[in-house]
Parts: structure tokens; C-alpha cells; sequence
């Protein structure tokens, strides 16, 4: 395991108030945690609280891939921090997800921490960059 981090930020062509939501609500969680070409999210749940947790089953074909974590921090408007758990996440895995209104809606800096190498970073990078890509298409 390393300290291996990424970055990835987007402008999101909505109010900061619905980005925010979106990243807490089951139903939205299932329109955009899309990491790659057909994949979908069958099942969603969120419990919006510090120390509450989430689920998101993410399927690639029949394969059923579980994610899931605790809400460490909630700033309304501004910032989500969470523990990140997936087949693929170190322990000690965590998102911050800082948001800033700016005129075109709102800038979203998502950064992850602690990795097992290389490779699962970058394809963590690519899988946010992607899931904030589909993000900015559904949260209109």
C-alpha cells in the first residue's frame, strides 16, 4: 500500500445545491457512478449522515462489483468527505470531494488517497473521470 493520490476536477453545468445532493441520493448515485462503457448500478443506498454509509453495486456484464463507505464529513454545498471500499481500494481508501461555485455552476475537485500501486490509481482516475463526465449529463 502507498500514498499514491489523484486528482480530477470538472465544471459541472449545474447549481452547487444539485451537484451536492446528487452525490448523496440513492437514485442519482445510480445515474452517474459510471466508471466505464456499459456499466450500470442496479442497486444504491445511501444513509446522508456523518458516520452513515453507503452502497452502490456497480455491474459490468454479470459481474457485480460492491462499493461502499462512510460519510466522514458533509459541508453542505461545499464538501464531502468518505471512506471509499471496493475490490479494488486499499485500506485507509478515502474521497474528498470539494465543490466551488463559479459561473459557468459549479468546479468539482475530487481528490482519492491511499492506493495498493500504480495501476489502481490510474484506473481509479480514469473511472472518476468518467463518472464525473456522466455527472455533469445527468444532473441537469
Amino acid at each position: 500500500m502507498t500514498d499514491l493520490s489523484l486528482n480530477v476536477s470538472r465544471t459541472i453545468k449545474a447549481p452547487i445545491e444539485r451537484v451536492y445532493n446528487a452525490w448523496l441520493d440513492p437514485a442519482m448515485l445510480a445515474r452517474f457512478m459510471l466508471p466505464g462503457e456499459g456499466m450500470s448500478v442496479p442497486e444504491a443506498d445511501t444513509d446522508p449522515r456523518v458516520g452513515g454509509r453507503f452502497s452502490i453495486i456497480m455491474a459490468a456484464g454479470e459481474d457485480k462489483l460492491p462499493h461502499g463507505g462512510e460519510y466522514k464529513e458533509l459541508d453542505p454545498h461545499t464538501r464531502i468527505v468518505f471512506t471509499w471500499e471496493s475490490p479494488f481500494s486499499a485500506d485507509g481508501s478515502t474521497v474528498t470531494i470539494n465543490l466551488k461555485e463559479v459561473d459557468a455552476g459549479t468546479h468539482v475537485e475530487l481528490t482519492h488517497v491511499t492506493f495498493v500501486n500504480e495501476e489502481s490509481r490510474d484506473n481509479h482516475e480514469a473511472g472518476w473521470g468518467a463518472i464525473l463526465d456522466k455527472l455533469n449529463e445527468v444532473v441537469l
